[in-house]
């Protein structure tokens, strides 16, 4: 096995676990850290999305009291059933549109000058929600009823265009919706585990004829480097919620779209190329 072809698996597992969780498009930054570091083509696509298992890995680990209540209480336990069927019912729409147009999106979008304007409207965006007044009506995710539930799930749908954020759609639009902050984070988090898993399994299987055992190595690197680093990013953006708003989020954004755009505009960097 390469040693930089690891090493570049190391970069982009580091990558997608500090930024899946974050509003700030873990897809857009593994785009963009992809083309700087020539890791780019089927494979590399493939890779940047079964590596994503490993952060929701680290989400399983960090809520596996949670995980293992709703679990063990689905046979009768209301609460444990509300809040399963909250999940399935965000999770449809987004999968539901992701299979119908995902090829397209990935044919047109993927690139890192629409990631960049994407950066910047989702940082825009971000700023709005949260110079509105915020009233608080869904304390915890237990709290949410299934219309809520839909409403976040069509917010998801938004995350389809690559550089929006998954995790920036769901908790702005929960946000939007009347939840606490530490409520439209988790449910972030919890929503993650089925849309990243389903992408996951759907992608490996879809192009499985590039899947090689050669590669191996190459993708338990990227998993073990997404696990690790999105357990730090998952507690730390919990610490960070109590008593901040995601204003820096979208300035960082914005800041970031901005000079990709730059870079291209003065000739710095060929992203058309990538």
């Amino acid at each position: 096995m390469d040693l930089w072809l690891l090493v570049q698996a190391l970069i982009q597992g580091i990558v997608e676990g500090l930024t899946e969780f974050l509003p700030i498009s873990s897809t857009g930054h593994l785009i963009v850290s992809g083309a700087l570091i020539g890791f780019t083509g089927a494979k590399a696509e493939v890779f940047d999305i079964v590596i994503q298992s490993g952060a929701i890995l680290a989400v399983c680990w960090e809520y596996r009291r949670k995980i293992a209540t709703v679990v063990t209480g689905l046979a009768k336990e209301r609460t444990a059933q509300q809040f399963t069927a909250n999940l399935l019912l965000a999770f449809l729409p987004a999968a539901l549109l992701g299979l119908a147009f995902a090829s397209r999106i990935k044919e047109y979008l993927f690139n890192p000058l629409s990631v960049a304007a994407a950066f910047i409207v989702g940082g825009l965006v971000i700023l709005w929600a949260e110079n509105r007044k915020h009233e608080v009506r869904v304390s915890d995710v237990d709290d949410m009823d299934w219309k809520d539930a839909l409403k976040i799930g069509f917010a998801q749908c938004v995350a389809l265009i690559p550089g929006t954020s998954r995790s920036g759609a769901t908790i702005i639009g929960a946000l939007l919706f009347g939840f606490s902050r530490k409520a439209a984070t988790e449910f972030s988090f919890f929503l993650a585990i089925p849309t990243i898993l389903a992408a996951t399994v759907y992608d490996a299987y879809k192009h499985r004829a590039l899947l090689d055992l050669a590669d191996l190595p190459m993708f338990a690197v990227g998993f073990v480097a997404a696990f690790l680093s999105a357990i730090v990013a998952v507690r730390g953006l919990l610490r960070f919620v109590a008593n901040h708003s995601f204003k820096v989020f979208a300035w960082y954004r914005i800041a970031f779209g901005l000079l990709i755009l730059a870079t291209a505009y003065l000739g710095w960097i060929d992203w058309s190329q990538a």
